[in-house]
């Protein structure tokens, strides 16, 4: 296999690692980020991501095209971004069926991989003592909470806005922790999907067109910043950081238990918005 082969078929594997991720990150309780950790490819995202800084300007000053290509791993980005899409494009369909009419089976898989999968990111850890396993508690009862908060109405503004988009993308960016969800409970989601619906259907205003671009500000404002935090974090105290990652894995099971207590008043409301009570398999009758 030559040079070039060898590169379109690491691209093509990029693509679906990337396809993965998308799929998966329509099921409620389940991240990009957490399948970028299972699939081996977080912490070169996170890198990637973190490169978008002064010296990335530079060479697109200078316009060293290949160089500021190189340092932002874009061949690696454009390929995992590609899938992505893809991967929200070709199985939303599929994944809202699957939760909306099989819900017990679809969040038992899940539920069966994310455990699995903290079970070898524990693994990645080199050396476990105490520090690290009261980091992953904490990381896993944090998680825990986190997603059994109730969906709140958030407070008007373009600063709390702001700070919504910041906090979504930190939040999508971590194993266990779906940004989604987490607009959910600062009471946004619903402006900024049906915004973003209103935009795709052409109608078109300058409020909603200011909405958007106040949240996707902060989205950028995060991401840049925290994903240089993170970036610090593996690179300097790598174990702990992953014990933490994994404890948010494994607190994010809450959301997807598949035995669930369903208030009759929740039925009619698509999964990703319900508020249900967890249950153990010998009570449960669905």
């Amino acid at each position: 296999m030559n040079r070039q082969t060898s590169s379109l078929a690491t691209d093509l594997l990029h693509v679906c690692r990337g396809f993965v991720m998308g799929g998966a990150d329509i099921i409620p309780g389940v991240s990009g980020g957490t399948m970028a950790l299972i699939l081996g490819i977080y912490e070169r995202l996170v890198t990637a991501i973190s490169h978008v800084d002064s010296s990335l300007f530079g060479l697109l000053r200078r316009r060293r095209w290949r160089d500021a290509a190189s340092h932002i791993d874009l061949r690696f980005v454009a390929a995992l971004g590609a899938g992505i899409l893809l991967g929200i494009a070709s199985l939303a369909t599929l994944m809202t069926h699957l939760i909306d009419h099989h819900p017990q089976p679809t969040l038992a898989v899940f539920f069966g991989l994310i455990l699995a999968s903290s079970l070898l990111v524990a693994r990645m850890i080199d050396r476990w003592n105490l520090c690290n396993a009261v980091l992953a508690a904490i990381g896993a009862v944090f998680a825990y909470w986190l997603v059994g908060q109730p969906i709140a109405t958030g407070a008007d503004g373009h600063v709390y806005l702001f700070l919504c988009g910041v906090v979504a993308i930190c939040a999508m960016i971590l194993p266990g922790i779906s940004g989604a969800f987490i607009l959910l409970i600062m009471g946004k989601y619903f402006e900024v999907t049906n915004i973003i619906t209103e935009l795709v259907h052409g109608n078109v205003t300058g409020q909603y067109l200011l909405t958007l671009a106040v949240f996707a500000c902060g989205c950028v404002v995060g991401l840049l910043s925290f994903s240089k935090i993170l970036r610090w974090l593996l690179a300097h105290h790598h174990a702990p950081t992953m014990a933490v990652l994994g404890g948010f894995m494994v607190g994010s099971l809450r959301r997807l238990w598949p035995f669930k207590d369903l208030p009759p008043d929740q039925a009619i409301i698509d999964f990703k918005h319900q508020q249900y009570d967890n249950m153990l398999p010998t009570r449960f009758d669905g």
